[in-house]
């Protein structure tokens, strides 16, 4: 099953500071992440600052693919998952340097020899992740939720992975926000 393109529209104003259509179409930037075939991430916009700049700036999607959000910022994206394959699971672990390279953060991916999944993964983000079609299982460090349809997360900057264990990708909109670890979280999360 294929899912559908989406469909951008993005406003700004003329030089009378009238409201404008600046833009209408696909999304400009659409990557398949090579190490996870079927993995594929839709940007859609980010913003630099906060508040956030509002102005008719240059499209920040054509910049390179990141995961985390810029810097006191925010990223909009959604990401196409296909299911688990025995391979994958197999093999996911040594590819995650390769895939979390492509998208800009190597450092996210904390995989392990015990890790629940290979796809584990941390950002100092507030992230919104919610489940467009499809199904998906988060999976934390202690626990797992299945995810359906209308499903939202607020993954508040922990260990995680997506799992897909149906027969169908499945396809989720992520809000990620730049976020900062409180001190006593930050000592806790420091490698012993």
């Amino acid at each position: 099953m294929s899912l559908p393109p989406i469909h951008r529209v993005v406003t700004g104003h003329d030089e009378q500071g009238r409201a404008i259509v600046s833009s209408d179409g696909p999304l400009p930037t659409v990557a398949e992440i090579a190490a996870i075939p079927g993995t594929v991430f839709h940007e859609v916009w980010a913003t630099t600052g906060c508040p956030a700049p509002v102005d008719n700036g240059p499209d920040p999607t054509l910049a390179a693919l990141q995961l985390a959000p810029p810097a006191q910022g925010t990223r909009i994206r959604f990401v196409d998952i296909p299911p688990d394959t025995e391979d994958f699971l197999a093999q996911g672990a040594a590819r995650m340097h390769s895939a979390f390279s492509q998208i800009g953060d190597a450092d996210a991916s904390t995989v392990r020899a015990d890790s629940p999944h290979p796809l584990m993964h941390r950002t100092e983000s507030v992230d919104y992740g919610v489940v467009i079609d499809g199904e998906m299982t988060l999976v934390l460090d202690q626990g797992e939720v299945l995810l359906r349809p209308g499903s939202v997360v607020v993954q508040r900057g922990t260990n995680h992975a997506w799992a897909n264990r149906s027969t169908r990708p499945c396809r989720m909109l992520f809000v990620l926000i730049d976020g900062r670890y409180s001190p006593e979280l930050a000592r806790a999360l420091e490698p012993r």
